[in-house]
């Protein structure tokens, strides 16, 4: 390797560029194998050329420019990363909010399942008591020594027999069909939005699994690595305009 001149070194280095094949991560590992390399990775012709063909629109913006292609060229990806970052993390917070929201739905749907569920058993209670006792033997027993709680049962029993038996049986039954139907579409509601749940937990642990890594410098704001500087949106675009008004 050391017996191959500059020129040569750059001209492998400029086709593997303008070949596409090339790219900035390339470059930047050609430039940790050696100082020599290093100093070649860093001609402002491949820089110029990646960032013209990476950003065209960067390129034409920052034509007048005194700053070289490698600095503009990293300027440009980092607010790249740091839009990707930004749009990371808007999809991770929207995917909360909406398992938040599922949560919530959850609770609404157990709470008027049980709610139909105490209403079936009052009316099978009610529905059992008019099946099982009779006007006649209601009124007999009014007359037997009872407790007073099945006293009052059956009382209230009687009372209600100002409806005929038959047709406070009839509206049961309706009440009793009705329910079971609640409870059947409260059901299927319910498995169908914990199956929307568990949806929407697997999107969520797939975003957080997001190859994002390189961008945590912009995601990870309690990072604490030495070496790694973050730059705020605010930094990057005045940086931005010092090399345009130069």
């Amino acid at each position: 390797m050391s017996e191959l001149p500059d020129e040569l070194w750059r001209q492998i280095l400029e086709i593997g560029v303008k070949s596409c094949d090339f790219t900035y991560r390339d470059l930047c590992c050609i430039s940790i194998s050696s100082r020599r390399l290093r100093r070649l990775s860093d001609d402002e012709c491949l820089w110029s050329h990646l960032l013209s063909s990476d950003y065209p629109s960067s390129s034409s913006s920052f034509s007048s420019s005194d700053a070289s292609s490698k600095f503009l060229y990293k300027l440009r990806l980092e607010r790249d990363r740091y839009k990707k970052a930004e749009k990371h993390r808007r999809a991770v917070f929207r995917k909360n909010n909406q398992i938040k929201a599922h949560f919530k739905r959850l609770e609404e749907l157990e709470e008027g399942l049980m709610e139909e569920t105490k209403k079936l058993t009052r009316t099978l209670t009610e529905l059992s008591n008019l099946r099982t006792v009779s006007h006649r033997e209601a009124s007999v027993a009014l007359r037997v020594w009872q407790p007073e709680v099945i006293r009052a049962r059956q009382r209230q029993i009687v009372e209600q027999c100002s409806v005929s038996v038959d047709s406070r049986s009839r509206t049961l039954d309706m009440e009793l069909k009705l329910c079971e139907l609640q409870i059947s579409i409260s059901r299927k509601a319910l498995k169908a939005e914990k199956r929307r749940l568990d949806v929407a937990k697997e999107e969520l642990a797939s975003l957080k699994y997001h190859p994002l890594k390189y961008y945590h410098r912009f995601v990870d704001s309690s990072s604490s690595e030495p070496g790694i500087k973050r730059r705020s949106e605010d930094v990057i675009n005045s940086q931005v305009k010092q090399l345009r008004s130069s």
